[in-house]
């Protein structure tokens, strides 16, 4: 039985699994700002480096917490939002109407174009029928 067994074994692969070294990563980050203490910092970026200001349609907006909000307070901006986002719906709606609108013109289209050809097809058939019988 042994005999049989060392008859079996492959000869291509051997019977210890060593997989070969993995060179270690490079370091993720190549920039050293996250090293330097925070004077350094301030130094290098500026002294006081908060969240991002923009200034659209005379209107100040400022990004916290994951949101643009209005500098102002926003009682007169809210009503904007909410009137745009009213119009917004408003517009969707009518591209949605539009979409379908187009569908059932193409589909019109199709099929006055596949009438068309048959139509055509006929008259070269009698065509050819008529030439046939003189």
């Amino acid at each position: 039985m042994e005999d049989l067994k060392k008859s079996l074994k492959m000869p291509l692969f051997g019977n210890t699994f060593s997989p070969k070294k993995i060179p270690p990563r490079k370091s993720a980050s190549l920039s050293s700002l996250h090293t330097l203490d925070r004077s350094t910092r301030e130094i290098e970026l500026g002294l006081e480096y908060g969240p991002p200001v923009m200034n659209i349609g005379g209107h100040c907006w400022k990004f916290e917490d994951g949101q643009w909000i209005t500098e102002s307070g926003g009682h007169t901006s809210g009503r904007e939002v909410q009137r745009l986002k009213n119009r917004n719906v408003q517009l969707e709606e009518e591209n949605n109407l539009l979409k379908l609108k187009i569908e059932v013109l193409l589909d019109m289209l199709t099929e006055t174009t596949v009438e068309y050809h048959l139509m055509e097809k006929e008259v070269e058939d009698v065509k050819t029928q008529h030439r046939r019988k003189k």
